[in-house]
C-alpha cells in the first residue's frame, strides 16, 4: 500500500474572485439544434383556455408576444396593486402601476420566452443510504447514480427519464409505477456508465453498493405557475417549487454534458491561460424566471477558473509562476518545490491552500492483490507534506522503516526525478509524489483569484453589448433545449429568439456646483458630466498644514517628479476652491518593509517642529504592489490619528494630467468635509422637500470567501446628514460570518440618527430638525432571504427611532447587482457611445414580477462591457412612492457619487456601504499580523465561534475625527 499521512488538516481559501467561478463537473458536448415544433408558444391572445387536449400539441406558429398566455388563453389584466386580487400576497408590497416619465425606447432582453408543462409534474425526494446511514455525496457522485438507476437498473420504471438537482428533488413527467415509495440497489463497478470517462469516476475499490430511495412528496399542478404569473396566485411554496422543477428539467441535459456550478455551465470551446495554474474557460448562465404574464428563461454569458490539466507538480510550479516546459519540468524547475532548497513553509501553506481539493488520478501503474495492473482512479488532495521525498518515512508491511522515495524506487523500479520534493496527501491518506500525479481536466477552481490576475478574468468576461448577445444565441446551441429530451417530455418549448420589451428613458436630474463657478448647474449627458468652469459646491476648511511621504525608490520619483505632483496637485485644489498651502512642510522618502504608522507619526512631529502644527492631510506616494503599505497608512490615518490620507500611485503621478489631480481633489474635498455637488432641489423634489426633511441610508453586508471558517461578515450603514442628501457619515460592525442580516443594526441606525439630528441643528440650523422619511436602501440580500431581512430590520430601524423619541416613514428597498439580466438596444442609434443602452434607461414591465414592485435601472453610461443595471425590490414602502417619484430619486442618487463625474450603477449611500465594508481589514493593526485573507483550521462551533471572538476583540473603531467626515471617498 501507498504510506499514509496525518489526517485533520483544514483546506482554506481566501476572499472570493469574480462572479462566474464555482464548483462541480460533467462531460462532454451538447449537440446543436432548435426547439421542435411541438408545444410552440402560441403567437397571441385569443386561444381558449385549455385549447387542445392533454398530450397534444398546443398554441400557434410563432413565438409568444407580450401579455399572451403560455397556456393558450387570452392575455390577462394582471400586474398593479389595483389588478391583483387582495387574497394574492407579496413578499414585499404588490405592484402599485409602471411608470410613464422619460422617453420610450424598446430594447432587447437575454430572456427567453418558454412554454410551462400543460401536465402535473410529479416531486419526490432522493436520498442515499449505504450500510444503513443516509449520505451526502459528491453532486458528481449522485448525479452518476442517479443516471445509473434510469439507465442499468430499473430503465423501465423511469420511462420517461426523470430530472435530478443533484441533492435531494427529483421531478417525473408522469407518476412513477412503484407508488409512495421505493429503494434500488445501484453500483459503482469499474465500468464507467455510458458518456463518463474512466478518471471521471468516482472512487472505487470494486464494486461499491448503495440503496436510492426514492419517495413520493407531491404532485405539481402548473395551474398554479399560470395563475401567478396572470397575477393572481400569491408566491408561495407550490410556486416556488414548480419554478425549481422548471428549472432542474433545463440543467439537466447541460448537467450531464460540463463542468457546472450552481447555475452555469462552462466549455472548452473558448478558453484562456492567466497562469497561476489557472485557465479560463467560456460559460453559460441559465435560469427560468417568472415574469409578468409569461415565463422566461434568463440566459447569459459566464466565465469558469479551471485548474490546469497538468501533472500535480506542473501545476504547482504554474502557480509560482515559475517555468515548467510546457508541463514537463526538469529537476532544477522543479527544485522550486524542495524543502531542502528553500521552500518556506508559507509558500507551501499558499500552494496547498489552492491544491487542497482538487482530483488527480496516478501516472504509475501499480499491481492489484491480483497482481495485475491496478485501475487508476479518481482521489481528492487533502494537503501537501512539509518534508520532501527523501525525508518522509513511514512504517512498510515488513515493519521497517522506508521514506517516501524508496518505496517507489522499489515499486516503479526507477528512482522519483524529483525525490526532494514534497508530496501529497490524499483523501485516502496516501502520500504520493507530486511527480506521479495527474490533475483532472474541467475541476472548477473555487478558489480566490490572485489579485494580479483579476484583470485577465474581466478582460476574458468583458463583451461588448452586440458580441455578448451574440454570445448569448450561440450558447441557445450550446444549452440545446430543443435537443434535450428532459425539456421535450415535459413539454416545455423554448424560442430561439431573445425578447424585445418595452423600456423608458429617464431625464438625468441637473445638478448644482459652487456660486462662483462659470457653469454652476450641468445636466448630465449619458451619465457623465465635467468639472470645466465649476468649483465645489461646498469647499472644506482651509487645509493648515500638509505632508508628502513617498514609500517609492528616490531614483524612480526624484525631486523633480515630486514638485510636479505638488504644483499640479496645488492647481487642481486652486482651481475647484480648496485651499491650503502651496507647499507640503516635510516630504520624506520611507522604507515600506518599516513600521508605517510610526514612520507617519514621525513625519506628523516634524511638521509639528517646522509650522506649530500637526498635518491635517497626509499625502502617500505608493510604488507598484503597495497594497499592504496602503492598508497600514488608512490604518494609521483612520483609526489610530484620525487624519485625513491621500494615497496616489507613483507611476500614475509620474505622467499625470489636470485631469488626474482634478479627480484627486473629487476626493480630498469630501474627506475633509465638503461637498462637491447637490441634485437641483428643482428638479429632485422628492429629495429636498423641506416640509419632509428625509434621511437616505445604505446598508451593505459584506461576507468571507466560500469555504473559509471562523471568519466574521462585516457590516456598513451609511447615511446622509443633510438637507441636500450629498454628505455622508458612516458606521460598521464586525457580525457572525455568512450571516446576512445586519445584527447590531439597530444601534447602528440611532448611531447615524443622532448625527442627522445634530448636523441638522448644529450646522444647517434647523428648527425642528427630526426626519419625516427614512429611505433604506439594502444591498447584499438574495431573493430567498427578502421576507426574513425585512421583518427583522425593519424592526431594527423603527426601533431605533422610537429611542430617539421620532417616527419617521420608512420606505425598504433592495438593491441587487447579482444577477445576469441585460438589456441590449435595437440598433446602434439606440445606444450610447459604448452601445450600451443610454444612461437612465428602466424597464418596468416584461421581465418584472408578477406581483412585487420591482424595476430594473441602469443609471451608468457605458465604459467597457456590457452594462449591468440594478434591480430595486420595493419590500416596504409607507411613504407611498410612484413607480415614477421611486425611479426618479433613484436616479438622482446615483448622480452624488462624490469620487466621480460620471452616475454611478446604485445610488450613492449603497455605493459607500460596500466601500466601508471593504476597508474593514484597515481596522485591523497591521503589526498584529492577524489576516483576514487566511483560513481557520477549526470546523467546529466552538473554535469557529473562538476565531470570531479574536476578530471582533482585535477589530479598532474608526477615530472620534473621521466619524463625521467622508473619509470612505
Amino acid at each position: 500500500m501507498p504510506p499514509r499521512g496525518a489526517p485533520g488538516y483544514e483546506r482554506g481559501s481566501g476572499r472570493g474572485g469574480p462572479p462566474g467561478l464555482g464548483s462541480a463537473r460533467g462531460g462532454s458536448s451538447a449537440g446543436r439544434g432548435t426547439p421542435p415544433s411541438r408545444g410552440t408558444p402560441p403567437s397571441g391572445p385569443g386561444t381558449p383556455r385549455g385549447g387542445p387536449g392533454r398530450g397534444t400539441p398546443r398554441g400557434g406558429g410563432g413565438p409568444p408576444r407580450g401579455g399572451a398566455s403560455l397556456r393558450g388563453g387570452p392575455a390577462p389584466s394582471g400586474g398593479t396593486s389595483s389588478q391583483i386580487p387582495a387574497h394574492v400576497e407579496a413578499i414585499g408590497i404588490k405592484r402599485p402601476g409602471v411608470g410613464t416619465a422619460g422617453r420610450n425606447l424598446e430594447v432587447i432582453t437575454n430572456h427567453f420566452l418558454t412554454t410551462i408543462p400543460q401536465d402535473p409534474i410529479n416531486h419526490y425526494d432522493g436520498t442515499f443510504i449505504n450500510s444503513g446511514s443516509e449520505l451526502t455525496l459528491p453532486i458528481r457522485v449522485t448525479f452518476e447514480l442517479i443516471k445509473r438507476l434510469q439507465l442499468n437498473v430499473a430503465p423501465n420504471v423511469f420511462s420517461p427519464r426523470g430530472v435530478y438537482d443533484g441533492r435531494k428533488n427529483f421531478f417525473t413527467a408522469r407518476a412513477l409505477s412503484f407508488g409512495d415509495s421505493a429503494e434500488f440497489d445501484v453500483s459503482l463497478s469499474d465500468a464507467p456508465s455510458p458518456g463518463m470517462q474512466q478518471e471521471d469516476q468516482p472512487p472505487r475499490r470494486g464494486p461499491k453498493y448503495y440503496k436510492i430511495r426514492l419517495t413520493r412528496v407531491a404532485e405539481i399542478n402548473p395551474e398554479v405557475l399560470a395563475r401567478f404569473l396572470e397575477g393572481r396566485q400569491s408566491n408561495d411554496e407550490r410556486v416556488l417549487t414548480a419554478i425549481t422543477a422548471l428549472n432542474v428539467v433545463v440543467r439537466m441535459q447541460p448537467s450531464l454534458n460540463f463542468p457546472f456550478n450552481v447555475r452555469s455551465f462552462f466549455t472548452d470551446a473558448e478558453t484562456r491561460d492567466i497562469g497561476a495554474g489557472i485557465v479560463l474557460w467560456r460559460g453559460y448562465f441559465q435560469s427560468v424566471r417568472p415574469a409578468l404574464n409569461k415565463m422566461l428563461i434568463n440566459v447569459d454569458i459566464s466565465t469558469g477558473a479551471m485548474y490546469k490539466p497538468l501533472s500535480l507538480m506542473a501545476l504547482c510550479l504554474d502557480f509560482f509562476g515559475r517555468p515548467h516546459n510546457n508541463g514537463n519540468p526538469n529537476v532544477q524547475q522543479a527544485s522550486v518545490m524542495a524543502p531542502r532548497r528553500g521552500l518556506p513553509d508559507r509558500e507551501r501553506v499558499r500552494v496547498q491552500r489552492f491544491v487542497s481539493g482538487v482530483r488527480v488520478s496516478n501516472t504509475y501503474r501499480a499491481r492489484n492483490q491480483g497482481g495485475g495492473p491496478a485501475a487508476s482512479r479518481a482521489r481528492t488532495v487533502r494537503r501537501l507534506t512539509k518534508e520532501g521525498a527523501n525525508d518522509l518515512s513511514f512504517t512498510g508491511d515488513d515493519g521497517q522503516q522506508i521514506t517516501v522515495a524508496n518505496y517507489f524506487r522499489q515499486l516503479l523500479n526507477r528512482p522519483l526525478q524529483f525525490p526532494e520534493a514534497i508530496c501529497a496527501e490524499l483523501n485516502t491518506k496516501a502520500i504520493i509524489p507530486l511527480e506521479l500525479l495527474q490533475v483532472l481536466s474541467g475541476q472548477i477552481c473555487k478558489k480566490q483569484i490572485p489579485p494580479e490576475k483579476t484583470n485577465d478574468v474581466l478582460e476574458f468576461s468583458t463583451k461588448k453589448p452586440q458580441d455578448r448577445l451574440q454570445s448569448i444565441r450561440n450558447g441557445l446551441a450550446v444549452l440545446a433545449y430543443g435537443q434535450s429530451e428532459y425539456v421535450r417530455q415535459f413539454g416545455m418549448n423554448v424560442t430561439t429568439e431573445p425578447l424585445k420589451v418595452n423600456a423608458r428613458v429617464l431625464v438625468p436630474p441637473t445638478l448644482k456646483y459652487g456660486a462662483q463657478s462659470k457653469q454652476p448647474t450641468i445636466t448630465p449627458r449619458d451619465g457623465a458630466w465635467n468639472m470645466i468652469d465649476k468649483r465645489v459646491y461646498l469647499p472644506c476648511s482651509r487645509v493648515e498644514q500638509w505632508i508628502v511621504i513617498i514609500y517609492d525608490q528616490q531614483r524612480r520619483f526624484d525631486g523633480r517628479t515630486v514638485d510636479g505632483m505638488v504644483d499640479g496637485l496645488m492647481q487642481a485644489c486652486n482651481v475647484v476652491g480648496i485651499q491650503m498651502p502651496n507647499h507640503p512642510a516635510v516630504v520624506r522618502y520611507e522604507n515600506g518593509q518599516g513600521i508605517i504608522g510610526d514612520q507617519l507619526r514621525n513625519a506628523g512631529m516634524e511638521c509639528r517642529q517646522k509650522t506649530g502644527n500637526l498635518p491635517n492631510l497626509i499625502v502617500v506616494i505608493l510604488p507598484e504592489g503597495g497594497n499592504d503599505i496602503y492598508s497600514a497608512v488608512k490604518h494609521f490615518g483612520d483609526v489610530t490619528a484620525g487624519v485625513v490620507t491621500q494615497c496616489m500611485k507613483s507611476m500614475k503621478c509620474s505622467r499625470a494630467k489636470m485631469q488626474y489631480y482634478a479627480n484627486v481633489t473629487l476626493k480630498l474635498n469630501v474627506k475633509l468635509g465638503g461637498v462637491n455637488t447637490i441634485p437641483d432641489p428643482r428638479s429632485t423634489s422628492i429629495l429636498s422637500d423641506p416640509s419632509n426633511p428625509t434621511v437616505v441610508m445604505g446598508a451593505d453586508v459584506m461576507h468571507p470567501a466560500p469555504g473559509t471558517v471562523g471568519r466574521p461578515s462585516f457590516s456598513a450603514l451609511v447615511s446622509s446628514v443633510d438637507s441636500d442628501t450629498a454628505k455622508y457619515i458612516a458606521t460598521m460592525g464586525v457580525q457572525t460570518g455568512k450571516e446576512d442580516i445586519i445584527e447590531n443594526l439597530q444601534a447602528m441606525v440611532k448611531e447615524v440618527l443622532q448625527m442627522y439630528l445634530q448636523y441638522r441643528k448644529m450646522a444647517e440650523k434647523k428648527t425642528g430638525p427630526a426626519p419625516k422619511r427614512i429611505i433604506f436602501y439594502r444591498d447584499g440580500i438574495s431573493e430567498g432571504r427578502f421576507k426574513e431581512v425585512l421583518e427583522r430590520e425593519l424592526r431594527c430601524i423603527r426601533d431605533a427611532c422610537k429611542e430617539l423619541g421620532i417616527a419617521p416613514k420608512i420606505t425598504f428597498v433592495v438593491v441587487g447587482k447579482r444577477h445576469h439580466v441585460r438589456f441590449f438596444p435595437k440598433s446602434e442609434r439606440d445606444g450610447d457611445r459604448s452601445g450600451n443602452c443610454p444612461a437612465g434607461t428602466v424597464v418596468d414591465r416584461d421581465v418584472v414580477n408578477p406581483v412585487e414592485f420591482d424595476y430594473y435601472l441602469q443609471s451608468h453610461g457605458g465604459l467597457l462591457g456590457t452594462s449591468r443595471p440594478s434591480h430595486y425590490n420595493v419590500l416596504f414602502d409607507e411613504n407611498g412612492f410612484t413607480p415614477d417619484g421611486l425611479q426618479a430619486l433613484s436616479f438622482a442618487l446615483c448622480h452624488v457619487y462624490a469620487r466621480a463625474t460620471r452616475s454611478v450603477s446604485i445610488p450613492a449611500p449603497v455605493y459607500y456601504a460596500d466601500i466601508v465594508c471593504s476597508r474593514a481589514k484597515h481596522h485591523y493593526d497591521p503589526q498584529q499580523g492577524l489576516e483576514l485573507s487566511l483560513s481557520e483550521t477549526g470546523t467546529n462551533t466552538e473554535e469557529q465561534a473562538a476565531s470570531l471572538e479574536r476578530y471582533r476583540a482585535a477589530f479598532k473603531q474608526l477615530n472620534p475625527n473621521m466619524k463625521k467626515l467622508m473619509y470612505f471617498c
